[in-house]
């Protein structure tokens, strides 16, 4: 069976053979263990076919084809049929100390077997891959390999799982026939409503995968959003504001994405000025705000004891017939503890003195909240 690595054989490593001693080795092979009786034993003799019937080559130079003798020590390769240099043969070379008979047919052998491993290269289909295979296949999967050469240039069982990057054992065309895709997401859909009414809650949004990560690429972002939000009517359509007393804020960047729209039948189109800004100093807060680091609620980082923020009072957190915004502290002396919680996770709560009431908020952006 030919090639022999297809009976099970596998080629393995073999050491580096300094040029002048494959040059000087290889002759001294048998012509019938060169070609046609590699691993056949001793007793095999088989010439090579161009030598005109048998016997094996001779080891002294070719007579030239002019009629005179060959210069002895100038072979030109073994296609000329003159000894190399270092082997026992008319053609040696002169000082040259000739090498022992085991020792150029071990070299030579290593040799033969690999000039056999550049055939293999040549050979049709040695260069199998995934391709050929048509595999390629997510994760680790041992069943999905082919037979080939490898990156790591072995011949032999390659792989074309997605695992295989990182034993090192894929297929030499595992980059080509198996490219990495990344992960396709769509666009975002509109928010939903709150989970609840008259009570702080939270609000989702949602986008799909339009095509799965392939072949180790990119994997897909998150899927989901929530963010904190606060209706301000009952299902009757009643306010419901008013009721809280802790004031619950977000970042003020929320505020250019809030719809100004009545929360009451009371509501005009007058209030949408009304607004003011209170100036509070933070007493305390819990651990739990220097822990988010969700992208609508990394704001919460940047809540500090002892610094002055702003938190800004606009419809539709302000109450349509009292036009003030609950927990807003405006009936505070100033020495009065209030209590705050930030919309978003409810454990991110503390407490803050009223400085005084504004205008227009001058807070730093990191330090600018609204009323919910």
């Amino acid at each position: 069976m030919w090639p022999p690595w297809r009976g099970g054989w596998r080629a393995r490593s073999l050491p580096e053979i300094p040029e002048h001693l494959l040059f000087r080795c290889l002759p001294a092979v048998p012509a019938g263990r060169a070609m046609g009786a590699v691993g056949r034993g001793p007793g095999s003799r088989a010439s090579i076919a161009g030598a005109g019937g048998g016997g094996a080559l001779p080891a002294g130079p070719r007579p030239a084809p002019d009629g005179r003798a060959a210069r002895a020590g100038v072979g030109r390769g073994p296609a000329r049929g003159r000894a190399w240099p270092g082997c026992s043969g008319a053609g040696a070379l002169r000082g040259t100390p000739a090498l022992a008979p085991k020792v150029c047919r071990a070299r030579a052998m290593r040799t033969l077997w690999m000039a056999l491993c550049v055939l293999a290269r040549l050979w049709p289909g040695a260069l199998a891959g995934c391709a050929d295979a048509g595999r390629c296949c997510p994760g680790r999967d041992p069943a999905c390999f082919a037979s080939g050469w490898r990156q790591d240039r072995v011949y032999g069982t390659c792989f074309c799982d997605q695992a295989c990057r990182l034993t090192g054992d894929c297929c030499f065309d595992y980059a080509r026939a198996c490219p990495a895709r990344p992960c396709i997401v769509g666009e975002w859909s509109p928010w939903s409503g709150c989970a609840s009414q008259c009570r702080p809650t939270a609000r989702v949004r949602r986008r799909a995968v339009q095509q799965e990560p392939q072949n180790g690429g990119e994997p897909c972002p998150a899927l989901e959003e929530r963010a904190g939000c606060l209706e301000y009517a009952t299902p009757q359509g009643e306010d419901c504001g008013h009721a809280f007393v802790p004031a619950f804020i977000t970042t003020s960047a929320f505020n250019k994405e809030r719809t100004r729209q009545a929360a009451s039948p009371h509501w005009t189109t007058s209030t949408e000025d009304a607004g003011y800004c209170m100036e509070f100093k933070t007493e305390s807060l819990t651990h739990h705000c220097a822990l988010e680091n969700r992208p609508l609620t990394r704001w919460m980082q940047y809540l500090r004891e002892g610094y002055t923020v702003c938190v800004d009072c606009q419809p539709p957190a302000m109450n349509s017939v009292s036009l003030r915004c609950s927990g807003d502290g405006l009936d505070s002396d100033g020495n009065q503890t209030l209590h705050w919680q930030a919309i978003g996770n409810p454990r991110c709560q503390g407490t803050w003195k009223k400085v005084r009431r504004v205008e227009q908020c001058s807070c730093p952006a990191v330090h600018s909240f609204i009323f919910i």
